[in-house]
């Protein structure tokens, strides 16, 4: 079966580079520029630097050319798939979709696989999740991920396809726990990011992580997810990359919130609409989410990093 990723960011383009190494592989751009300067470069100097291309990745603006593959990675925005695929139904309602995006629908409340059935009425959807930063996976470096999907079937055909040397693809049918680990850990990697940018301590990090992750399963279990998926790659490996380090623009954002800098309002931030989604959520339900919470107040500036540590640190006591 033959693959296309569509959406030309640094994750599409690295998991169009690591599995173009086994078969042929089409990356889309909407971008005319934008695909022939990828198609002369070899590159992707936009989004991914210095990483070359097999010579079995072409390059294309062509969505009707793209998705003549029987199996399509969305590698798009959060906030920006249902737009995608309403504007594209007759593209990729017959297709094997996988969703390459974490988070939390604004205005639904859906994951990537909701909002993939909620458009298409796909039930095959699948989605492909887990700790992997975009330039650890094009360099080669072993990568190990969650695929989900619903069908186990189309799950064992998806793990045998896209599994490459360095990808390592784990299935589970648990699609709501692989939907909101990807997504909420976001939310805590901002909260760790603040916590350093604010010269807090790595304690106080290790403290939000831990209570992150109790947050987690609190709303995931509520929501029908199963405890092994969270503790899986998909949410404690997850939150274990994305809340220590750099490379993760939700801790970026973080560090920038917790040092009182201005951060690019250019990079997408897939955390800050998920936290303010899940806390709507979690507000309905009636779910005690106070990290979520924080990181929401910090985000809409109705709190300093000051006054949400206090408020954090005041909680009533409790086991844990």
């Amino acid at each position: 079966m033959s693959v296309a990723v569509l959406g030309a960011g640094a994750f599409g383009t690295a998991l169009a580079i690591s599995l173009a190494d086994m078969s042929p592989v089409t990356l889309w751009t909407r971008d005319i520029d934008h695909a022939n300067a990828m198609h002369h470069a070899r590159t992707n100097e936009k989004r991914l630097p210095s990483l070359p291309f097999p010579h079995q990745l072409t390059v294309s603006s062509d969505l009707n050319k793209a998705t003549q593959a029987d199996t399509l990675l969305l590698a798009v925005p959060m906030q920006k798939m249902r737009n995608f695929l309403l504007e594209n139904k007759g593209f990729l309602r017959s297709k094997t979709l996988v969703a390459c995006c974490k988070g939390v629908e604004l205005n639904t409340g859906l994951g990537p696989i909701g909002v993939l059935r909620a458009v298409l009425r796909n039930e095959r959807a699948a989605l492909l999740t887990g700790p992997s930063f975009a330039a650890d996976i094009a360099r080669g470096l072993p990568t190990a991920l969650t695929l989900a999907c619903a069908t186990s079937t189309t799950a064992k055909n998806l793990q045998d396809q896209l599994t490459t040397h360095n990808l390592r693809l784990y299935r589970t049918q648990d699609t709501i726990g692989a939907e909101l680990g990807g997504a909420l850990k976001n939310v805590f990697a901002i909260a760790c990011g603040a916590v350093i940018g604010a010269g807090l301590g790595d304690s106080a990090r290790a403290a939000l992580m831990t209570r992150g992750f109790a947050e987690m399963q609190r709303m995931a279990l509520a929501l029908g997810a199963e405890r092994e998926t969270l503790a899986g790659l998909s949410g404690f490996g997850d939150l274990a990359l994305t809340c220590g380090s750099d490379l993760s623009r939700n801790y970026r954002l973080g560090l920038a919130i917790g040092a009182g800098d201005t951060f690019d309002p250019n990079v997408t931030v897939e955390g800050a609409a998920t936290a303010r989604a899940a806390y709507a959520k979690a507000t309905d339900m009636q779910i005690d989410m106070p990290i979520t919470q924080t990181v929401v107040a910090l985000l809409d500036q109705r709190l300093t990093i000051t006054e949400a540590t206090a408020q954090l640190l005041n909680r009533p006591l409790k086991e844990e």
